[in-house]
């Protein structure tokens, strides 16, 4: 490799560098930093932290209500949510329809019970 150090009072400024050379450095930077955000991802799971798959992701993202996409993928009936939050099977299905809103402390008790914080089923 051949690099060029330009000096400035005595100490090294800059480095010029063949461009190939400066891919490839750029490269291996980018390459170093995925693994160090992987080793992170893998630390966070390690701890407790819960992946959300793309199902449920794009299920949102594509206008489902987050109560109903969560509560589905969890594997849970309506009934049980509903019994287990302490509401009426209509009310709760009302919630998942849009033509309930749900109080905080409602949303919040549907949020534990599917394992979540209530920014994870607030309907944006």
């Amino acid at each position: 490799m051949s690099v060029q150090v330009i000096e400035k009072d005595g100490k090294p400024e800059w480095a010029v560098l063949p461009y190939e050379e400066y891919e490839r450095l750029v490269e291996e930077a980018e390459m170093l930093q995925d693994v160090r955000e992987y080793d992170e991802a893998r630390k966070a799971v390690a701890a407790g932290e819960e992946l959300v798959p793309s199902e449920v992701t794009y299920a949102i993202l594509d206008g489902g209500n987050p109560v109903r996409v969560w509560r589905e993928h969890r594997g849970i009936s309506r009934k049980q949510l509903a019994e287990a939050s302490g509401l009426a099977v209509a009310y709760l299905s009302q919630i998942e329809a849009g033509k309930r809103k749900g109080s905080p402390e409602e949303l919040a008790t549907i949020a534990k019970e599917l394992g979540l914080s209530l920014d994870d089923i607030m309907d944006s």
